[in-house]
C-alpha cells in the first residue's frame, strides 16, 4: 500500500524537481501539496504549485493550499530566477480560490487520521499555523521529515543557518518540538544529491510530462548554482526528502536533541545539535547522519524513468 504524504514546498527548482519525484513514485500517495513562501513571494509560490501540478499532469491530481500572505527577511531568487523557476516562462494557470495551506492540512491529516507522513520542503511557518489552528495534528501525523538545518555543515543563507531554518526560527522550533515522530534531514546529507550537467541527459524523455518540465527547468540552475555555490551541478535537496520517505531504509539515523537558536545576530536559524554521551536532554528528532547515495540515486532514477505518459 502506497504511503499516504502531504508536501510543503516553497517552489523553487529542486522543489519542482521533488515534487515531480512524488508524483511519480507509485510507493506514494500525494494527497496534497502546500505552497510556502520562501524561495520566492506567497502569489507567486502558490502559482507556482499549481502550474507544476498541471504541468506533470499526474493520474490522480493532489489537491494544493495557497501559501501563507507572509514575507521573510530573503529569498532565493539570484539562485531560482524572479519567478523561482528559473524565469522559465511557463504558462500561467488559474488558481481557482485554492484553501490556504494551513487549513488544508489540518483537513486533510482529520481525513486519514495516523495514516499520513507530512514532508516540509520550505520554511515550517504553515506546519506551525496548522498546529495552533488544530493542536491534536502532531497527534494524528505518522510522522514528520522535515529537510532542514545544517550540522557541520556550513549554512546556505548565513554563516550557520540553512534557509528553511533561518526563514522562521520560532516556526522551525516549534515543529521540531510537536511531538510527532520527526527526522531531520540537515544540509551535510540532502547537498550530497547533486545533478552534473551530464545527468540530466539521463532524464525521462520529452514525450512525458515529467521529462518535459525537468528537462527545461534543471538546466536553469546550473549557472547560477556555479557562480553562487561553485558547484558543477544542481543540489536536489528537496528530493532526499521525498526518497526518505518512500525508502526510510537507505538513511542512518540518529537520536539526539535538537535546538534552533532564535534570534542572534549572527546566528538566527542555527541547528544546535547536542550530541553529548552525557546530554541532559531528551531526543527529540531522528536527524540522518548519512544515506546510501548510490542507492538514492538510482531510485531517483527508476522511479522517473517509469513515470507514466500524458494522461495516464
Amino acid at each position: 500500500m502506497a504511503q499516504k504524504v502531504i508536501l510543503l514546498s516553497d517552489s523553487g527548482i529542486d522543489g519542482a524537481f521533488a515534487l515531480g519525484l512524488a508524483l511519480a513514485d507509485p510507493q506514494l500517495e500525494v494527497l496534497g501539496v502546500l505552497a510556502s513562501a520562501g524561495t520566492v513571494e506567497a502569489d507567486q509560490a502558490t502559482r507556482n504549485v499549481f502550474t507544476l501540478v498541471e504541468l506533470f499532469d499526474p493520474p490522480r491530481r493532489p489537491r494544493v493550499g495557497a501559501a501563507l500572505p507572509l514575507e521573510y527577511d530573503g529569498h532565493l531568487k539570484a539562485l531560482h530566477g524572479n519567478d523561482g523557476l528559473g524565469d522559465s516562462g511557463l504558462p500561467r494557470v488559474s488558481l481557482h480560490s485554492p484553501q490556504p495551506a494551513d487549513r488544508l492540512l489540518c483537513e486533510l491529516v482529520r481525513q486519514h487520521a495516523e495514516d499520513v507522513a507530512l514532508v516540509i520542503l520550505g520554511p515550517a511557518t504553515v506546519v506551525a499555523r496548522a498546529i495552533d489552528r488544530d493542536p491534536e495534528l502532531p497527534r494524528l501525523l505518522e510522522r514528520i521529515v522535515f529537510v532542514g538545518g545544517t550540522w557541520r555543515e556550513p549554512g546556505d543563507i548565513a554563516a550557520l543557518a540553512e534557509f528553511h531554518f533561518w526563514c522562521d526560527p520560532a516556526a522551525a522550533r516549534q515543529v521540531l518540538f510537536c511531538g510527532t515522530p520527526l527526522t531531520l534531514i540537515p544540509l551535510d546529507v540532502s547537498n550530497r544529491l547533486i545533478y552534473a550537467p551530464a545527468d540530466l541527459l539521463t532524464l525521462p524523455e520529452d514525450s512525458t510530462p515529467t521529462g518535459s518540465l525537468l528537462r527545461m527547468l534543471l538546466p536553469l540552475a546550473l549557472a547560477p548554482t556555479a557562480g553562487l555555490r561553485g558547484t558543477e551541478g544542481v543540489h536536489l535537496n528537496d528530493a532526499v526528502g521525498v526518497v526518505a520517505v518512500s525508502r526510510p531504509e537507505l538513511f542512518t539515523l540518529r537520536a539526539v536533541p535538537v535546538e534552533v537558536e532564535q534570534r542572534g545576530e549572527w546566528t538566527r536559524g542555527t541547528c544546535v545539535i547536542d550530541t553529548r554521551w552525557a546530554c541532559p536532554q531528551r531526543p527529540n528528532v531522528d536527524l540522518v547522519i548519512d544515506m546510501d547515495l548510490t542507492a538514492v540515486r538510482d531510485h531517483v532514477q527508476r522511479v522517473l524513468r517509469a513515470a507514466p505518459p500524458a494522461g495516464q
